[in-house]
């Protein structure tokens, strides 16, 4: 891990731990700490077992879109793509250090960029694709939930599902039209042609052969029926395991007779909140979404933000932990 990125990391942990000790000023810390004494630790474990089932079916889904007769990615660089992605989402605006953080994990492994970049693109529109698909589900299932109760997070709603429906939009043109991300390149490349025109030329053609293979390989992919379906399933499972971790923690402090689907659903709202914070990892309204969301089933407010730091290490932070360790793992290529 880089200077740059450690400070960023450190800086991360320093807002979370401001964030937390809000949450807990006003917090009995005798009714926490007796909370957390006699708290189921085998569904906490639960939990962590299904952040790292998220992970490994991520992985899963890398290895459907690279493996083919000619070329395969095995497990352990397979499992060390989406744990840098963990890292990179974590400490970048917007999640936007993710993709980068793939690629580079991809490329050590002998990925070729071109190929990196469509595969990533392609695998990022069918997990964009499930998250809204996943959002309707649940706003109808939560519909007179959110109406009744929690009027302050219905526009933030509103616009996580326009910005995750323009994303896909966005990344489908660029997939599959070549003049649009020609002349998006070509923008990045403009302060180089006034000052350097040699390095101008030079990345022009570089980037012109990189974009030719980038859709090459998306016409290739967006044809492979078969490895788009298993991706399908295999997203609807990773984000299954995803959403149901608040389920495991709330049922770990003890809470009873908590409707499962009910719970889902609220996870797949936050879900689609948190994406619209601009502080990396959505800090801040990732923990306050939360909160407002799921005091529902829980009688005092030591056990709901006990909960809400039980949820946020699991989602966010054991992540970004397991992230550094990849980041210094050695790429082993296949023989």
């Amino acid at each position: 891990m880089g200077r740059k990125n450690g400070i960023i990391f450190t800086v991360m942990l320093l807002i979370g731990s401001a964030i937390f000790y809000w949450s807990m000023r006003t917090v009995n810390m005798v009714k926490l700490l007796h909370d957390l004494a006699h708290a189921n630790w085998w569904w906490f474990i639960v939990a962590v077992i299904a952040m790292l089932i998220y992970l490994v079916m991520e992985a899963a889904i890398v290895k459907v879109f690279v493996d083919t007769q000619h070329e395969k990615l095995n497990w352990y660089n397979a499992l060390r793509v989406p744990l840098v992605e963990q890292f990179g989402n974590g400490i970048t605006p917007f999640a936007t250090g993710g993709q980068p953080m793939q690629m580079f994990a991809m490329a050590q492994a002998g990925v070729d960029a071109g190929r990196a970049g469509s595969i990533l693109l392609m695998k990022f529109v069918v997990f964009q694709g499930m998250i809204v698909i996943n959002f309707l589900i649940a706003l109808v299932i939560s519909f007179h939930y959110i109406e009744a109760k929690v009027h302050a997070l219905s526009l933030l709603l509103i616009l996580g599902f326009l910005v995750h429906l323009a994303v896909i939009t966005l990344l489908l043109l660029v997939m599959y039209w070549p003049k649009l991300t020609e002349s998006m390149v070509k923008l990045v490349l403009w302060p180089l042609k006034r000052f350097r025109k040699t390095s101008y030329t030079k990345w022009s053609v570089i980037l012109a052969d990189k974009i030719s293979n980038f859709h090459d390989e998306s016409q290739r992919m967006g044809h492979n029926g078969l490895a788009i379906g298993k991706a399908i399933v295999l997203t609807f499972i990773q984000l299954f395991f995803y959403y149901l971790i608040p389920y495991f923690v709330l049922l770990g402090l003890g809470v009873q007779h908590i409707n499962v689907v009910l719970v889902t659903a609220f996870n797949v709202l936050i879900f689609m909140i948190i994406s619209l914070f601009p502080i990396p990892g959505g800090t801040g309204g990732a923990e306050a979404s939360f909160q407002v969301v799921f005091s529902t089933f829980l009688s005092s407010q030591a056990t709901l933000v006990l909960a809400m730091l039980i949820w946020r290490f699991i989602t966010y932070y054991l992540g970004m932990f397991l992230g550094i360790i990849a980041l210094n793992m050695s790429v082993k290529k296949d023989t």
